[in-house]
C-alpha cells in the first residue's frame, strides 16, 4: 500500500504533470474511467491556476494574446506547480520563466513587464506597518548618522529595466486607446513600487535617489546610501532625500549599525 506521501506525488504529477498511471490506479471508475476521471480535475486544475496567474499578470496576457497565454501559462504551471495553499502567492517565478521560454525571446521586454506586475502584486498583499515617529531620530548622535538602518515600507520595492516597461504598462491597460503605441527605445527605467491609499502604484525615480533607496532597502547604513547615490549624481542632497522618505511616510523603522551607541526599532 503506497505511503500518503506517494499518493500525493502520484496525484500531484497527474493533475500538473503527464503520467496519471499510478494516480489512476488508486482511482475507482464509479461509471467514469479513472484515467477520465482525473483528466476533468487536471483540466480544472490548470485553468484555475492559469486564472490566477492571468489575473496577476493581465498586461503580460494582453501583450502576448489570449491564446499565447495559456499555452505558456500550461507550460509553466507544470514546471513550477503551487508550493503552498496561497494563491495570491502564487506566480513569482513566472518573470524568470519568460526569460527562458524559447517562444518568448523575441519579446525582450516581456519578462520585466512581469516583474513590475508581480511587484505591483506583491505590494497589493503585503504587511500594513506604522511609520516612525521623526521625533524618534532627533536625539541620536550626529556622530551615529552614517551608522543608521531603516527599516522602509514592506510594501515598496525597486525595478530598474533597460526597457519604457511603465510606458507599457500604461499603453496595455482596458481603458487605454489599442493604437497606442510605444517608443522602445525610449530607454531605461528607475521604479518604485509601493501601496499607497490600498492601491499598488510605481514610478520613476532619478537615478541618485534609485541608488539611495536600494541600498537602505537592501539593509546597509545611511552612510554607504549616501556614497551609492553620489556615484550616480555629486549634487544629491541627502538632506532632501531624508525628507521625502518622512513626508511620503515609507520608514517604519530604525536602528544603529553594531559599534554604534544605541540601537532603535
Amino acid at each position: 500500500m503506497p505511503s500518503l506521501r506517494e499518493v500525493q506525488a502520484s496525484f500531484i504529477d497527474a493533475l500538473l504533470g503527464s503520467d496519471t498511471a499510478p494516480a489512476a490506479a488508486l482511482v475507482e471508475g464509479d461509471g467514469l474511467p479513472p484515467r477520465a476521471r482525473l483528466e476533468i480535475y487536471r483540466h480544472h486544475a490548470i485553468d484555475g491556476l492559469t486564472a490566477v496567474l492571468q489575473a496577476t499578470y493581465p498586461v503580460v496576457a494582453r501583450l502576448v494574446g489570449d491564446g499565447f497565454f495559456r499555452y505558456a501559462a500550461h507550460e509553466f504551471i507544470r514546471a513550477e506547480p503551487p508550493a503552498g495553499p496561497c494563491l495570491f502567492e502564487y506566480g513569482e517565478a513566472f518573470p524568470g520563466f519568460l526569460a527562458t521560454f524559447p517562444p518568448c525571446q523575441s519579446l525582450e521586454y516581456l519578462p520585466d513587464v512581469a516583474r513590475l506586475e508581480w511587484k505591483l502584486n506583491a505590494a497589493a498583499h503585503a504587511d500594513d506597518f506604522v511609520p516612525v515617529d521623526l521625533g524618534r531620530l532627533l536625539g541620536l548622535d550626529p556622530d551615529d548618522a552614517e551608522r543608521v538602518t531603516f527599516q522602509l515600507d514592506p510594501s515598496l520595492s525597486l525595478l530598474a529595466s533597460p526597457w519604457p516597461i511603465d510606458a507599457i504598462w500604461h499603453a496595455n491597460q482596458p481603458e487605454v486607446d489599442p493604437d497606442r503605441t510605444v517608443d522602445l527605445d525610449a530607454g531605461a527605467v528607475n521604479l518604485e513600487i509601493r501601496r499607497v491609499d490600498d492601491n499598488p502604484a510605481f514610478r520613476r525615480l532619478a537615478p541618485a535617489t534609485f541608488a539611495f533607496r536600494r541600498i537602505l532597502l537592501t539593509g546597509f547604513p545611511l552612510g554607504d546610501a549616501l556614497r551609492a547615490a553620489h556615484a550616480e549624481d555629486h549634487a544629491f542632497d541627502v538632506t532632501d532625500a531624508l525628507r521625502a522618505l518622512f513626508e511620503e511616510n515609507v520608514l517604519g523603522g530604525f536602528r544603529l549599525s553594531p559599534g554604534t551607541k544605541a540601537s532603535a526599532s
